[in-house]
């Protein structure tokens, strides 16, 4: 089990990794080509799109990885149930396409929503891959599939870009990459939907599943809420600045808690009959996850002006302070998500559901004050509100397996405390330094990076042994 444990970890950030470098890279590019207003419209478009995608990616798949011997007919079964939602939400969404551009006052966004969306039915199919991959920890074909998929659309990506295409270099590049993902696994694994369908089969994984939905459903609908609310009262353009400042920390939270969440979940449903065992693998997965997470981020945080100059030049500066803001809100956001897997795992996905129901209200009501002040106190809120949202998320599992707050603490303490003094070093270094940009950027990096190995190697880190037994393991 730790081997497999530690290969799949492997495996997932190596697919993760390579999946964002090469969308980070075609990000740079692409912001260099087109316009704010262009990423303004598939920011509003891509709200609709995350949501819908809920209905077929969530809950169902999650249920075949927690059910201990999922068959060929549970596969089948949940295929075929994902494959119809997804077309019934794509009818929706076609029809709706004009009254939410009218809501929008943009008419531009009834073609890019249409097509845009065209890539529901195909994320059905690859959710079920997906969930057959997770389920036999073959994270190695996700990595395959991810990175020639990734390559491949941002060639495509940036050729069209180059051509002049605007707003549809984007919208092609997200599509393609969904298609090539699906055919590069479908090439890999052996399953493939057969001609078998069984409610009596189906109905447990629904139980269990339509919470993990809805779940899902409000935590992307009342995320998606602050793009929704800022597109309305606030232009495109503003719209495009946070996300932009907003997607370099993601780059990072993406990275760490998808691998986390990914690796954990199916690992912890194998050995869910065991509470002890389930804290010991938490506490390690919250000890080298917040070790990684947090220096990326305080460290993002403190280059954040260089980085925006260099990368992506000055026309994006004011994205500067929503990256600053949105990447002290993510701090904690490994914690939640390493919490709430060993909830779902434990096959508790009712009490995911009643989480949702504590931390929405307040979520609402900090994104109301948010939106009422200013597009930079939307991103204030968020600070607060994740810092509510890891204290909710980790009330359960005192009772569950035994993880008290004060342990979680102990666990995070380290990383935080170290994180902070490599912020203030690199922080002060940037605002003295009289070098170049690109110059004073680079430092900056090396010197992050110095300071916090020197500290966790003073302080005697438990994650960084860790860390080393995953990257000398031999996978």
């Amino acid at each position: 089990m730790r081997s497999k444990v530690l290969t799949g970890f492997f495996w997932k950030f190596g697919e993760t990794i390579s999946s964002q470098l090469v969308s980070f890279i075609l990000s740079i590019i692409l912001a260099r080509l087109l316009s704010p207003r262009d990423y303004g419209i598939v920011a509003i478009v891509n709200i609709f799109i995350i949501i819908a995608n809920v209905f077929v990616t969530s809950g169902f798949g999650t249920s075949l990885i927690q059910k201990k011997e999922a068959n060929e007919v549970d596969f089948s079964t949940i295929f075929y149930l994902s494959e119809l939602m997804s077309l019934v939400i794509y009818v929706i969404i076609f029809f709706s396409a004009p009254a939410i551009a009218s809501f929008y006052n943009n008419e531009d966004l009834i073609p890019v929503l249409r097509v845009f969306a065209l890539q529901l039915p195909l994320s059905a199919f690859n959710s079920i891959q997906q969930a057959y991959i997770s389920k036999h920890l073959m994270f190695k074909k996700v990595f395959i599939s991810t990175t020639i998929a990734s390559v491949l659309s941002g060639v495509i990506g940036i050729i069209m870009a180059y051509c002049s295409f605007g707003v549809w270099a984007l919208v092609y590049q997200s599509l393609s990459n969904t298609i090539l993902v699906s055919i590069t696994l479908a090439a890999q694994i052996k399953w493939y939907p057969q001609l078998k369908f069984s409610w009596t089969a189906g109905k447990p994984l629904i139980n269990f599943g339509w919470k993990i939905l809805l779940t899902e459903l409000l935590g992307q609908v009342f995320n998606q809420l602050r793009s929704l609310t800022l597109g309305k009262f606030y232009t495109a353009s503003d719209l495009a600045y946070y996300n932009r400042g907003q997607r370099f920390p993601d780059l990072i939270t993406t990275n760490i808690d998808s691998t986390v969440s990914t690796v954990l979940f199916p690992v912890l449903s194998g050995v869910n009959n065991d509470v002890a065992r389930v804290k010991s693998v938490i506490r390690r997965a919250v000890k080298t996850s917040t070790f990684v997470i947090m220096p990326l981020l305080f460290g993002l945080a403190a280059t954040a002006g260089p980085l925006i100059d260099v990368l992506l030049t000055k026309k994006w500066m004011q994205a500067v302070a929503y990256l600053q803001i949105l990447a002290f809100s993510d701090v904690f956001d490994t914690v939640s998500g390493t919490n709430m897997q060993a909830i779902k795992a434990l096959g508790r996905s009712d009490i995911l559901l009643k989480l949702e129901f504590i931390k929405k209200p307040i979520y609402l009501v900090l994104l109301i004050i948010g939106i009422s002040i200013d597009t930079y106190a939307v991103a204030y809120t968020m600070v607060i509100y994740n810092i509510v949202a890891v204290l909710v998320n980790m009330a359960p599992n005192k009772k569950l397996i035994g993880y008290s707050f004060k342990e979680q603490f102990s666990d995070i303490l380290p990383a935080l405390l170290n994180s902070t003094m490599m912020f203030i070093v690199v922080y002060t270094f940037g605002k003295l330094s009289t070098l170049s940009i690109p110059l004073t950027l680079i430092i900056q990096i090396i010197l992050g990076v110095l300071v916090y190995v020197v500290l966790a190697h003073i302080f005697r880190l438990e994650a960084l042994r860790t860390l080393r037994e995953v990257i000398t393991h031999d996978v």
